[in-house]
């Protein structure tokens, strides 16, 4: 027996794989400091945790409705109408285990071979994974580090054609930590207004922003009815072993979604929602509390950062991740993170595990303690004198 052709078009988070090579190393005895996942370090809030535990003991362990229970998709839809300040209602929502769902079953429901999908590039690497899973044709638009890793919006015009069938936004994002200005959403969104075009707009950061709420395309006229807003509980509720996310969208996409939902998940677990509703519902502290310690941290390791030979960090205005640029080490990006992690113990990823226009970059998430990154940073520096500082 031989694997389907298309297995050989699907690709991988790194991540994941930077971390079992990481563990492979403590195994051995290694310490490691570990920069290089997406999870934050912070316990679920204990009301949640509560809510989880009541739920188990009052029955909530059965099949659930496909596209979640009625309750959770209408809190779910009174807090993005509330954050994002459009309308939205419970019959828009599929419920569904974690964010990447929302990504594989929209593209699945809508993409055609050879239709072609513009995505941000350095970006989270599923994206690319399953347009070309699915047969279609990525197109990527580089991130612009000068504009804080937005578009260079004269090159995703360009990008346009009539092929484009779905164009992918990510803010803040993986893993540059950038935020698209509004200035740009208006933009983007004029030059999609008329185009028969889907956004899969992925705010799965949305609360992790440190300065103002970041800006969402369904608030431009005419947008509302043609984006897939993707998001979530992992990131904002320290919830990424829950497996529960959502996506809100036009009517017409949710009953596609509702039967890939059937065909594969059933339904998201009914006591993980009970779960995701007190926490939507219930006290924000925790979640305030995590963000100010996300830019303390965020604080730190950039300046420690700066102050390496060879790298050149931007300050990240949303998420957890820092995303120098190291070209000043005359290191190729893959090298340096080998370099890293066998010699320095601290794991973090290559720019290029985000795709081509990550070279020259790494990846360290700072959803670590401080004392962690500190001593990552100390261990990076003692390093620093292998390398060349290469000038301009």
């Amino acid at each position: 027996m031989q694997l389907a052709a298309r297995m050989s078009r699907i690709g991988i988070e790194s991540a994941f794989e930077v971390l079992q090579r990481a563990r492979a190393l403590e195994a051995q005895g290694r310490h490691i400091i570990h920069l290089e996942i997406g999870q934050p370090d912070f316990p679920t809030p204990a009301h949640v945790k509560e809510a989880a535990k009541r739920a188990i003991d009052d029955g909530w362990t059965g099949y659930g409705p496909t596209p979640g229970y009625q309750d959770v998709r209408d809190a779910i839809a009174d807090y993005i109408s509330t954050t994002r300040g459009i309308h939205v209602e419970g019959d828009n929502v599929v419920v569904v285990p974690g964010g990447k769902p929302v990504m594989f079953f929209s593209m699945l429901a809508v993409l055609e071979p050879g239709d072609e999908v513009i995505y941000p590039n350095p970006g989270f690497p599923i994206y690319e994974s399953v347009i070309n899973f699915l047969g279609a044709t990525p197109v990527p638009v580089p991130l612009v580090e000068e504009r804080g890793f937005s578009f260079d919006l004269d090159v995703f015009a360009s990008k346009l054609s009539s092929r484009t069938k779905m164009v992918v936004l990510n803010s803040p994002a993986n893993p540059t930590g950038g935020v698209i200005p509004r200035e740009d959403l208006a933009r983007i969104a004029a030059l999609l207004r008329e185009r028969d075009v889907l956004v899969l707009s992925d705010e799965i950061y949305s609360r992790i922003c440190y300065d103002g709420e970041p800006s969402s395309i369904t608030q431009f006229d005419g947008m509302l009815e043609k984006t897939i807003i993707l998001d979530g509980f992992s990131k904002t509720y320290s919830m990424t072993g829950w497996r529960l996310g959502y996506g809100v969208m036009p009517r017409w996409l949710v009953d596609a979604v509702d039967t890939l939902m059937v065909n594969s998940n059933s339904c998201t677990a009914s006591f993980t929602q009970r779960a995701g509703l007190a926490a939507l519902t219930g006290p924000q502290d925790d979640v305030d509390r995590m963000v100010a310690e996300f830019r303390r941290r965020r604080d730190v390791i950039v300046s420690g950062l700066n102050a390496i030979p060879g790298f050149r960090c931007s300050v990240p205005a949303g998420a957890f991740y820092a995303f120098p640029n190291i070209v000043g080490t005359g290191l190729p990006s893959h090298e340096l993170a080998e370099i890293l992690l066998h010699d320095a113990g601290v794991a973090c990823l290559s720019g290029t595990a985000f795709g081509a226009y990550g070279a020259g970059y790494l990846r360290f998430s700072y959803a670590s303690s401080l004392d962690n990154i500190q001593e990552a940073l100390a261990r990076i520096q003692a390093l620093s004198a292998r390398w060349e500082p290469v000038t301009a």
